[in-house]
C-alpha cells in the first residue's frame, strides 16, 4: 500500500474550506465598510474631483472580494475531490486579491476624513 493511500486525512479538508470561508466572510465586512465610507462621502455633499478615489477604492475592493469568492469556490471543489495541495495560481490570485483589498481599505480610510 503506498503512503498517500494509507494516509487519513480527517478533518483537514473541512478546516481548510471552513478557514476560506471565514477569509471570505471577513472581507466582506471590510468591503462593506469601504462602501459605507464611499457612500457617506457622497451625502455630505463634498465637491466631487475629476476622479472619485473613494469610488475607486469601493470598486477594488469589490473586485478583489469576488476574485477571493471564485478562489473559495474553487478551492472547495477542489477539497470536496481530494486532499491535494491547491494550484499556485490559486494561492497567488487569492493572496493577490486580499492585498489589493487591504490597500483599498487604507485608502479608503485615508481619503474617508
Amino acid at each position: 500500500m503506498s503512503p498517500e493511500a494509507a494516509r487519513d486525512p480527517g478533518l483537514q479538508p473541512e478546516r481548510t474550506s471552513l478557514s476560506w470561508r471565514r477569509t471570505l466572510l471577513t472581507l466582506v465586512v471590510a468591503d462593506l465598510l469601504i462602501w459605507r465610507s464611499w457612500a457617506l462621502a457622497g451625502s455630505r455633499g463634498g465637491v466631487p474631483g475629476p476622479v472619485d478615489f473613494l469610488g475607486v477604492c469601493a470598486l477594488a475592493a469589490m473586485a478583489a472580494t469576488l476574485v477571493v469568492a471564485v478562489c473559495v469556490l474553487v478551492r472547495g471543489r477542489e477539497l470536496r475531490r481530494s486532499n491535494a495541495a491547491p494550484p499556485a495560481a490559486l494561492l497567488r490570485w487569492a493572496a493577490a486579491a486580499v492585498v489589493a483589498l487591504a490597500a483599498s481599505a487604507v485608502a479608503a480610510v485615508a481619503l474617508g476624513h
